[in-house]
């Protein structure tokens, strides 16, 4: 059964999140000099490629891992909660793997709560694209009814691994947003995850050979306008 917060309850409850998030993230602190990434906290999130599918159930795994195929593409679907956890983290079969994290701009004013930090890793020369999508009214406007459809944001993540160090790169306004044409008129609107215009948010992950995408989640604002 899912519950429905009022807007005024919601704001304040999207409030907490500032708090807890100084909870959920990681204490490491000092080691981004140089590699990109902010100095302080941060929730660490790896996906690692695979090359044969895993048969082991994930469900409420608390690693900070999520495996996902070497070649070919993974769904990790995005579910809204206060803190960061990895729900199932098996992606490589038929079900997919599942991510908790808040909503990043209850506002919807472009300027997020926190922000993710993308980088790929392991053997040069592999690369993966993620892209966020999430299921869109279809023609009768309505979400919830059979003429649905998913969609998926134009703005898409590349990340390649190329020799030499590898520096984290601010990816919020790809893997915390999605940009679709929902009124039919041909420009692409921004939507942060967990907008109620749309639902059952997920990351398309499209891997071609790519070990590693670490990401880093860290309690500082990005402006994505």
């Amino acid at each position: 059964m899912q519950m429905y917060l009022s807007k005024p309850t919601r704001r304040w409850a999207y409030l907490a999140v500032v708090v807890l998030l100084a909870v959920a993230l990681s204490p490491l602190r000092g080691g981004a000099q140089g590699n990109g990434a902010p100095n302080g906290p941060h929730y660490n999130l790896n996906l690692i490629g695979v090359p044969k599918d895993k048969t082991a159930v994930m469900d409420d795994n608390s690693g900070h891992r999520i495996f996902v195929k070497l070649d070919g593409n993974t769904k990790i679907g995005l579910a809204e909660g206060l803190t960061f956890a990895v729900l199932d983290a098996n992606g490589t079969d038929g079900n997919g793997a599942k991510f908790q994290l808040p909503n990043p701009d209850p506002d919807s004013d472009g300027v997020t709560v926190y922000s993710v930090y993308a980088r790929a890793l392991g053997k040069p020369g592999g690369h993966g694209t993620l892209n966020t999508c999430a299921t869109a009214p279809g023609p009768d406007g309505i979400l919830g009814t059979a003429d649905d459809e998913v969609m998926c944001s134009v703005a898409t993540l590349v990340l390649t691994r190329t020799k030499g160090q590898q520096k984290f790169v601010d990816v919020s306004k790809y893997l915390l947003y999605i940009y679709v044409d929902l009124d039919g008129d041909g420009i692409a609107e921004r939507y942060p995850l967990f907008s109620d215009a749309l639902q059952d948010y997920f990351w398309s992950y499209d891997n071609d050979g790519l070990k590693l995408i670490q990401l880093r989640f860290y309690q500082v604002p990005s402006n994505v306008n």
